[in-house]
């Protein structure tokens, strides 16, 4: 029977074009192409990567989750050990587990979280340039934090997406939404049961919008209700975000031995 290995890892998203290959594509830059390319040629079958979810061209990963399917008998110590040898600098895999067959890294997740980083404008740091919007005006953060507090819970988050037509259901939860100020940057921590395209960045930047007051802190109820994409902010740029954690219920994750 084919073993299903699940593993963590961390990536900086500034040269992929995201996560997902394209099709048949093997010539396009991206995290799963890259995975696939070291694990087909570890094992000498052709490997099929499913990740928790797609991140946009540019995005980093701090903890995504990834499974695959093999016959290969290597250990799971061996399997890191190679892939840390042929990855790129920029992708390290930081666990490998076996989990039981059923174990999906998109359809099991329970709980995603992501992080977005905001330089202040005082310390844009060239070396974290690639890690963070550097936003060049202060943000009143009190009027952005109660905006963030009408998004928490149950909503349809179609107005904070960039889906064209959809029979999908664009009803989410979010569980948590918390805006942190540190010396240097401002960070917003998001937590739920899934996400829409684009939606994590265009709450950030609806939420920097109302920061900077070129939308009412009344906006974020309004693009719930209208559920329009034009009702709502900018499009906060992918280098200041990271897919910070993905959680899972422990039964899908338990092997029966």
């Amino acid at each position: 029977m084919k073993r299903n290995i699940k593993m963590i890892l961390e990536y900086d998203g500034t040269r992929y074009y995201g996560w997902q290959r394209l099709g048949n594509d093997t010539n396009t830059n991206t995290i799963q192409g890259k995975l696939e390319e070291v694990l087909s040629k570890m094992t000498g079958e052709e490997i099929s990567v499913i990740g928790s979810g797609r991140t946009d061209a540019g995005v980093h990963a701090l903890g995504q989750t990834a499974n695959f399917h093999t016959d290969c008998r290597k250990s799971c110590q061996e399997i890191r050990t190679y892939l840390s040898s042929y990855l790129p600098k920029d992708i390290f895999v930081y666990s490998v587990e076996d989990v039981p067959e059923r174990f999906h890294s998109r359809l099991s997740a329970s709980s995603k979280t992501y992080l977005y980083r905001i330089a202040k404008p005082d310390f844009p740091s060239v070396f974290d340039r690639k890690y963070t919007w550097q936003f060049p005006e202060t943000l009143d953060l009190s009027s952005m934090r109660q905006a963030a507090s009408v998004l928490i819970g149950v909503h349809d988050f179609k107005g904070f997406s960039s889906l064209k037509k959809t029979k999908k259901s664009t009803v989410r939860e979010i569980y948590s939404l918390d805006i942190i100020e540190l010396e240097r940057e401002i960070q917003i921590r998001i937590r739920g049961n899934g996400f829409l395209y684009n939606m994590v960045r265009i709450i950030c930047g609806t939420l920097v919008d109302i920061g900077r007051g070129t939308l009412p802190q009344t906006a974020a109820a309004q693009i719930l209700s209208s559920c329009d994409r034009k009702d709502a902010g900018i499009t906060a740029p992918p280098q200041g975000l990271f897919l910070e954690t993905v959680e899972y219920p422990e039964s899908t994750l338990q092997m029966n031995h």
